[in-house]
This record gives structure tokens, C-alpha cells and sequence, in this order.
């Protein structure tokens, strides 16, 4: 560990850990992340990690609950905001801001995927239940309304997981599709997910194997 990160208050170093094994996490999952690639992305030691977290898993469960934290937060405040906007599309701008922070997107995504996971699996489904409660009970959403904007974010969760905007120059279906889902937030998306450097292929298609 650093000198300057060992003199870092232990709530500081552990906010430094989170954000380095949200992006760790985000990259490469729960099943390739390592806690020694998340202690060398945040510049601590690796036992350093081990002794504040224990596990892994309890790495991943509390950025888990950090990203559901963020979340309600965001959630909570678009609810209370301006009432001459209609709800939706205050929670729908609020979600789309927290995008921003890619980590988030991602390690809900691969929560979600771990629903077989006995003890990952009931964590991801407790929190989105309480987004879902939260919408119904503080938002005042029916049940199909509720259903519909949960429906809108994990197309958005989706969109940005598959690094659709890796096409959005190239292909038209991509800007048409990108236009539908973030029609208000596409210029602040696309600057916080910058396309890879790599080519793609095109829809459709498989890239051929280097010569």
C-alpha cells in the first residue's frame, strides 16, 4: 500500500476499495475477478482487501448493495423533484445519470445472472424487489406501470452491457435504437461509454480468425 493511501482515513480506503472492485467486478464479473486484481486496482495489498472484506464474496455482495444503494437514493430523489415533470420521466432521467458510472450497470447485470448463486442470487433478488416496492409503494406506480419502467431499464442495462454504442457510428438500426432508448440523455450516455478501440463485427456476422 501506498504511503499516502496508509495514512487515508479506513472509511476512505475502504470507499477506494468499493470503487476499484465495482469497476473490477463491472469488467470481469464475479467469476474472473480476482480480490488481488481488485487490491491492485485500488493500490492496496491484497491481505489488505482480504482483512477488510473477508471474502470475495462478501467483496461482492457489498458493492452489490452499494449500487442498490445508489439506486434507491437516485430514486428517491426524482420522486420528491419536480412535480411538473410526470414520474417516469423523472426516475427514467435519474437512472439514466447513474448509467454514467458504468461499474454500477454492469454489477447489477452480473448479479442478476447469478440468480443459481445461493448466497448472491437471493441478495440480487431482495434488492430488485425493492426498487420494484419502492416504485409502487413511494412512487404510487401501479403494478403495470411499475413493470413497464423496470422493463425500460434493463433494455437500457442491456443496450450499454453489449457496448451497443460500439456501433453507433457504423450502423443507422444502432443510432435509431440508441435515438428510442436514451432520447433525452444520448449525448451524456455516449460520453461516459466511449466505443473500444477494437473493430466489431457487423450484425449478423463473425469475425474471422487473424492469418
Amino acid at each position: 500500500m501506498s504511503e499516502k493511501r496508509s495514512r487515508m482515513p479506513s472509511e476512505e480506503r475502504r470507499e477506494l476499495v468499493l470503487d476499484a472492485a465495482m469497476t473490477v467486478f463491472g469488467d470481469l464479473g464475479y467469476a474472473g475477478a480476482t480480490t488481488d486484481m481488485i487490491a491492485r486496482a485500488a493500490g492496496v495489498s491484497q491481505p489488505y482487501v482480504v482483512r477488510m472484506f473477508g471474502t470475495k464474496e462478501q467483496l461482492f455482495l457489498d458493492v452489490l448493495g452499494r449500487a442498490l444503494d445508489a439506486i434507491m437514493q437516485a430514486f428517491r430523489t426524482a420522486i420528491a423533484g419536480d412535480p411538473d415533470l410526470p414520474l417516469q420521466r423523472r426516475l427514467g432521467l435519474a437512472y439514466f445519470e447513474l448509467t454514467a458510472n458504468r461499474g454500477i450497470l454492469l454489477c447489477l447485470m452480473h448479479a442478476f445472472a447469478l440468480g443459481a448463486d445461493p448466497v448472491i442470487g437471493p441478495a440480487a433478488r431482495c434488492g430488485f424487489m425493492e426498487v420494484y416496492q419502492l416504485l409502487r409503494e413511494e412512487g404510487g406506480m401501479d403494478a403495470p406501470e411499475a413493470s413497464e419502467f423496470l422493463a425500460g431499464g434493463m433494455l437500457a442495462n442491456v443496450v450499454l452491457g453489449v457496448r451497443l454504442f460500439d456501433d453507433y457510428d457504423s450502423d443507422p438500426a444502432v443510432q435509431e435504437l440508441m435515438g428510442a432508448v436514451f432520447p433525452e440523455k444520448l449525448d451524456l450516455i455516449r460520453r461516459s461509454h466511449p466505443p473500444l478501440k477494437a473493430a466489431t463485427p457487423a450484425r449478423g456476422g463473425v469475425s474471422a480468425p487473424p492469418r
